[in-house]
């Protein structure tokens, strides 16, 4: 089928809230240059080599993940449900390289989206994953989460975060890391975490909650969460090229028969890339993804935050969707209606994609591109600082 990517962008799960112009196209446009270097024998035999020589790696991490799949990528790449872009003027499909009129729509293989059913429990209510075992061709229903770093952002940060000692140290041991969580902190090794994906709100879940979720077998499930952490090295050396650091982002697979397959996007909206700049002696990170316009509700529109807060909280109580108990309090009066986002900020983060889309399409070298988005990055602490608003954008993103 065809996908065409919008402009429009979605933040806290509410729906298309603003628009970067040319965003469509951009996005579109990563995720094709992406999934076509999934395909490639020869960016698996890259990964292979910086993973070899990653002296932060304990021997026995290292070794599980050159084993398996990695083998078999460095001979024929990884598969993935997209088959090339649309040219915008001819109408071919290309599946190597981009078309010389970039569109924003992608062509892809369709897998079927199974839904979990909803069971009521003594008043309270679960999800019965009973069929996904007994089925092919379909989307798992989990989110796969891969972390090369901690932000302060990050949900497993945020939750870290409310523990107590105790519970921090069995939440350390599950996630897989040697040390105590920091904000800013990049880790020793990759970590995975898992979030449900059909249900009426994402549930952060254990691993052995994930596997029993995921529809797979065992070997089937391990193999996904090693596709996941390898395939996050491909977009960690895309990125870093152009001098970002990549922190995590998001991968959904689908089951074939006894293959797994790369579906869904992949692009400046899944995946958290930032700079560290100095601005007027401090320190601060900036962002080139959509991390930049949560960060711009959070600081200027706190009132509709805390009415998503509100609302996302009766929705898990209730079983369902939050954006619809969120609509008709709008509605009512009772919560704030949702802003919109001022056309200096949307300016910037168009700089930065554009930045980024030129250079896949080798119109700009990576040196080019890395001083356009430093400049973008400190034009962004600037309005900040003119809104008056700067030390509420330290709180989230100072060093």
């Amino acid at each position: 089928m065809v996908t065409r990517t919008t402009a429009r962008g979605s933040v806290f799960d509410v729906g298309a809230l603003f628009e970067i112009p040319g965003n469509d196209v951009n996005r579109a446009l990563f995720r094709h240059i992406l999934y076509t270097r999934l395909g490639k024998p020869e960016v698996w035999q890259q990964v292979r080599e910086a993973i070899r020589s990653d002296a932060g790696l304990d021997e026995a991490y290292r070794a599980e993940l050159l084993s398996g799949p990695l083998e078999d990528w460095c001979a024929r790449g990884a598969r993935t449900h997209h088959e090339g872009m649309l040219d915008a003027v001819t109408g071919e499909v290309v599946r190597d390289g981009a078309p010389v009129n970039p569109s924003a729509c992608n062509v892809v293989r369709k897998f079927q989206i199974l839904k979990p059913v909803r069971e009521n429990f003594l008043g309270s209510h679960l999800f019965d994953y009973a069929q996904f075992p007994h089925q092919d061709g379909f989307v798992v229903p989990l989110e796969y989460i891969v972390r090369f770093g901690i932000t302060s952002a990050s949900s497993v940060f945020k939750k870290y975060a409310a523990m107590d000692a105790h519970a921090r140290r069995a939440f350390e041991a599950e996630l897989g890391v040697t040390k105590p969580l920091e904000a800013w902190q990049y880790l020793e090794r990759p970590i995975s975490d898992f979030t449900t994906k059909f249900e009426p709100e994402d549930r952060m879940i254990s691993k052995q909650e994930a596997l029993v979720t995921s529809g797979l077998s065992g070997a089937q499930f391990v193999r996904s969460g090693k596709l996941a952490v390898l395939g996050a090295w491909v977009v960690r050396q895309l990125v870093e090229e152009i001098g970002l650091r990549l922190w995590d982002l998001k991968w959904e697979f689908a089951k074939d028969g006894d293959e797994l397959v790369f579906v869904d996007t992949i692009d400046t909206d899944s995946f958290r890339a930032t700079l560290f700049l100095e601005s007027e002696g401090r320190r601060f990170v900036t962002h080139y993804n959509k991390q930049a316009i949560r960060d711009y509700f959070l600081i200027l529109h706190g009132d509709w935050i805390e009415a998503i807060k509100l609302a996302k909280a009766r929705g898990a109580a209730e079983g369902v969707a939050f954006t619809e108990l969120l609509k008709a309090g709008q509605e009512s009066g009772v919560y704030p209606m949702t802003p919109s986002v001022e056309p200096t900020f949307v300016a910037i983060q168009q700089t930065k994609m554009d930045a980024i889309r030129d250079y896949l399409l080798g119109r700009n070298s990576a040196e080019t591109t890395r001083e356009t988005l430093q400049r973008a990055g400190l034009d962004e602490i600037g309005f900040f600082r003119d809104a008056g608003k700067l030390e509420a954008f330290a709180k989230l993103n100072g060093i």
